[in-house]
Order: structure tokens, then C-alpha cells, then sequence
């Protein structure tokens, strides 16, 4: 029967094909295999991102501090505050063009070891800010330079590593977000407090940290990608078969994959427009929901924080990992399923009183409720977004391994950028009383208003991947080369040195399942 049948199918179409496995090492066999080299490039990436989330955690941290009169903070609402937050999002995407575009035609290397910088340099600028305005520009700035980071530590991090390792690296590189949060939350507990200078040494710990991986990156070589590239062009020169430069030629092969992937761009951009509405929604005003609603402590509010951001470490390498057997759109579609599952029970809560699990983020009054509660949202959250790295870099057209995932990671944190915001405002405009306090009722925000949104978001995520793509790209020329941006440029095998093993020939080219 048709209608019974095409279900399974369609199922069956997700999971990775036997033959696409079959002379693939185990995970642990894969990583011993990889040199010195690909786990340094695996580091680098990893630190990079980890920097970009303790930065930008670094303003939500703070949020309580800075809403006191000045000199120790701003004197402004949280609501206000949060623009703060807005601002960098909106400016993250100008930042992922400029870099990405950069590194795709000059290389892996001195693009980030700059973006690096630059995200230092104006980190500690906004240590120094003494005004609600000049906070709010900077920060806008900062947005620019984190916006690079993303698709250049992806492409650094991955491009290189062995296929067998690719789902389990993607999740821990990706919960280098959750990482960089942690250590915002360390910081925060214990440096902060005991410090004269306040949040501003949240500030420049996070500055220090980017400076660290800045000078990590500029003492590893280029990409062999890159390498090889510029060996095969010196090598054409010598036979005249080479007469545009590179700028040109990367110029017209931008274009050509332009036209040849402009549907495959808007729905990166859908995806993770969805994703970045899930992941800023459940994090970026959590700690000031737990001191203002539940009146917990700072202390107490960072080290439930903590606690939810090992959950999510957690969630993102256990769902990479499981997407290299499950296929990385099954392994997406079912987190977004486990979330929306959750997510619907917590409307149930909060209408019918029943007892559920996601209740357990934000209606208990106790700090041990509270962090449980946040570890398992976290696994759930950041488990499906441990697969986006790979599943990102696999969709990318990929002599633009860089530009792509970047763009459309950072257009979607474009478009999500006012999350904060609607629940800060909404919650000023809820009032509640607590131990006779009349304070802002964030919980009625989260339980109805995130509550909404979250669980429609989640449903559209299901759906966005549900009828996509799942695409596989391999040995490709660049973008500067000729031909770079159409999808079979491949690299030929004889002229490319690499110490990657044999057991990833079977994924070598692009393959479409069939849906």
C-alpha cells in the first residue's frame, strides 16, 4: 500500500547508504588515524568559536550589573540593555561576507588570525565605555568582527578531518559555543565579584582569550586546500595557461555559484533563521530571568548557567556523533521532534497544571530544580545544533566553504536578533509580585510567549529539514581557480598530497539520496 510504504521509504532515504559506509573505519579508529595537523586545525577552530560565545555571553552575563546607575553601570531598563545584544546579531552578517569572502579567496589563515583581533581590540573597547551610547556602538562594531568567526573556524576545523570523525567533531566544535558560555559563567562567578572593575573584567578575560587564538591560528600553516591551490596556479604560470588574476576569476565563479545555488542559499538562510530563534530564546536572558523572577543570587544564577551550558556539550557531541550512523537530517529532525514534544507539554503545564519536563526550566523556585532543568533543555537545544557545522559545511558549495555557512548562519542571527528583546519586553510589561517584591514576570513570558514561539519554531525547523537537501561535497578547486563554482570541479586524486585515509573515498563526491 502506498500510503504505508512511502513513510518507510522516505525514512530509509535519510539513513546513510550502506555502501557509503561500508569501508569506513570505526570513530576511534578514525581519530587515532588523524596527524598532529588536522587535530591542531580541529583546535584552532574549536577555540575561535569558543572566543566568538564568551564574548558575546559576556554582554548577557553583565546585564544585571549594567542596569545600575553609573559609574558601575549604565542605568538603563534590561529591556534596553538587550538592544546591546540586538545590535551585535543584526551586524553579525556584514561581518560573515567580509570575512568569508576574504577567506575564500585568500585563504583559512590571516583572515581569522584578524577577525581574531579585531574581536579582542573591541571587546576591550567596550570595557572602556562609559556611556549607554557609546556601549550600544561598539558593540555594534563587535557584531562586524564576531560575524567572521563562525564559518572560518568551521571551514578550519573540518575541511580536512577524516569523514569518519566529521559528525562527532562537528558536535564538539559546535558546543564550542556552550564552552565559551561556560567560561563567561566562570569568570562571572568567580572574578567578577571580587573585582573593583566589575563586569568589565568579564570583558577583558574574553579579550585575552581571543588574543590567545589569534596567535594559535598564526602559527599553523594555511589550509593544504589553499596550499595545493596556489602550487597548481604557480605551476600554470610556468606553462602560460594561466592570464586572469585571481580576483577575477574569483569574481566571475562567485557569480556562477550564485545562479547555479540560489535556492539552496535561501534555505540555508530559513534553516538557520529557525535555529538561531531556538538556541537565543532559550539562552540569551536566562541568568537575568533567574535573579530577577526567581530571585536567586549571581552566584547561583551563573552556576545554574554552568550547569545548563554542560548540558549542552553534552547534547552537541553525543548528536554528532550519532548523525555519522543516523544521517544528519534524521538526527536534526529528530531533536527538533524531542523539543517541540517538550515544549508542547510545557503549554499543557502551564493551562492544565500537569506535571511535564520542560517545567522544570522555569517554574521551579529552587536552585536544584532550576539547573536540572536547564541541563536537559540544553541537551536537547544543543544537540540538534551540534550537527549544523557539518551538515552546513556538506551543503556549501564547496569552493566556498567559508562564505556559505557563515552568511547563512549570521543572516539568520540577523533575523532572530530581536528574540532578547521580545522577551525583555514582554516580561517589563508583565509584572508579578515575589516575596513582595513587584518585579518583571519573566516566567509568564517563557511559559506563554517563548512557549509559542519556540514550539512554532521548532515545527518549522522539523519541516525546513524535512524537505530539504543532503548534499555531499569533496576534493573541489577553490574560488579563485577557473571553474571553482561549478559543482564538478573536482580536484584530481594524483594531485593532491594528503595524509587523510583511504576510507573516505567512498564519500569523495557529491551524492542526492533519493527523497
Amino acid at each position: 500500500m502506498a500510503h504505508v510504504t512511502l513513510p518507510g521509504s522516505y525514512l530509509r532515504s535519510l539513513l546513510p547508504k550502506k555502501e557509503d559506509r561500508k569501508d569506513q573505519k570505526s570513530l576511534i579508529s578514525a581519530l587515532l588515524s588523524m596527524n598532529w595537523m588536522q587535530w591542531s586545525f580541529v583546535f584552532s577552530g574549536w577555540l575561535a568559536w569558543t572566543c566568538d560565545a564568551m564574548d558575546f555571553f559576556s554582554v548577557s552575563l553583565a546585564v544585571p550589573i549594567l542596569t545600575k546607575d553609573p559609574p558601575e553601570g549604565f542605568g538603563r531598563s534590561t529591556a534596553a540593555l538587550t538592544n546591546a545584544i540586538t545590535l551585535t546579531l543584526l551586524f553579525r552578517s556584514v561581518g560573515a561576507a567580509i570575512f568569508g569572502i576574504i577567506s575564500d579567496r585568500y585563504g583559512r589563515k590571516w583572515p581569522l588570525v584578524v577577525n581574531l583581533l579585531l574581536c579582542c581590540v573591541l571587546q576591550i573597547g567596550s570595557s572602556f565605555c562609559t556611556s549607554y551610547a557609546q556601549f550600544l556602538g561598539v558593540r555594534s562594531l563587535f557584531g562586524i568582527a564576531m560575524g567572521g568567526i563562525w564559518g572560518l573556524a568551521v571551514a578550519t576545523a573540518l575541511e580536512s578531518v577524516p569523514v569518519e570523525t566529521r559528525g562527532f567533531l562537528s558536535g564538539v566544535l559546535q558546543e564550542g559555543y556552550a564552552v565559551g558560555y561556560l567560561l563567561a559563567a566562570v569568570v562571572n562567578l568567580t572574578a567578577v565579584p571580587h573585582s573593583s572593575h566589575t563586569w568589565r573584567v568579564l570583558f577583558w578575560v574574553a579579550a585575552g582569550l581571543s588574543f590567545f587564538a589569534a596567535l594559535v591560528r598564526a602559527v599553523l600553516p594555511e589550509s593544504e586546500i589553499f596550499i595545493r591551490a596556489r602550487r597548481h596556479r604557480e605551476e600554470l604560470k610556468r606553462k602560460g595557461q594561466v592570464t586572469d588574476n585571481r580576483t577575477r576569476i574569483f569574481l566571475r565563479e562567485t557569480k556562477a555559484m550564485l545562479i547555479n545555488h540560489w535556492k539552496l542559499c535561501v534555505y540555508a538562510i530559513l534553516l538557520m533563521t529557525g535555529f538561531n530563534f531556538l538556541s537565543h530564546g532559550s539562552q540569551d536572558i536566562y541568568p537575568t530571568y533567574l535573579e530577577n523572577d526567581k530571585l536567586l543570587s549571581s552566584s547561583l544564577a551563573t552556576k545554574a548557567t554552568i550547569i545548563g551550558n554542560c548540558g549542552a556539550v553534552a547534547g552537541g557531541a553525543l548528536a554528532g556523533y550519532i548523525s555519522q550512523y543516523l544521517g544528519r537530517r534524521l538526527t536534526i529532525m529528530l531533536g527538533a521532534l524531542l523539543i517541540f514534544v517538550l515544549q508542547l507539554n510545557w503549554l499543557v503545564y502551564d493551562r492544565l497544571h500537569l506535571l511535564a519536563f520542560i517545567p522544570l526550566w522555569i517554574l521551579p523556585s529552587t536552585f536544584p530544580g532550576l539547573a536540572a532543568g536547564a541541563f536537559f533543555i540544553q541537551v536537547g537545544v544543543q544537540g540538534a545544533w551540534g550537527v549544523i557545522p557539518i551538515f552546513l559545511n556538506e551543503l556549501s558549495p564547496p569552493a566556498f566553504r567559508a562564505t556559505f555557512p557563515g552568511v547563512a548562519y549570521q543572516i539568520g542571527n540577523m533575523v532572530s536578533s530581536a528574540s532578547a528583546r521580545i522577551e525583555a519586553v514582554g516580561a517589563e510589561n508583565l509584572k508579578t509580585t515575589v516575596k513582595g517584591s513587584i518585579v518583571p514576570n519573566y516566567a509568564k513570558v517563557r511559559s506563554r510567549v517563548e512557549g509559542i514561539l519556540i514550539g512554532v519554531v521548532t515545527a518549522f525547523v522539523f519541516i525546513v529539514v524535512a524537505i530539504g537537501p543532503d548534499l555531499h561535497f569533496e576534493k573541489h578547486r577553490v574560488a579563485f581557480e577557473e571553474g571553482g563554482g561549478n559543482d564538478d570541479a573536482y580536484v584530481e586524486e594524483d594531485n593532491v598530497k594528503t595524509s587523510r585515509p583511504s576510507s573516505i573515498q567512498s564519500d569523495e563526491k557529491r551524492r542526492t539520496p533519493e527523497v
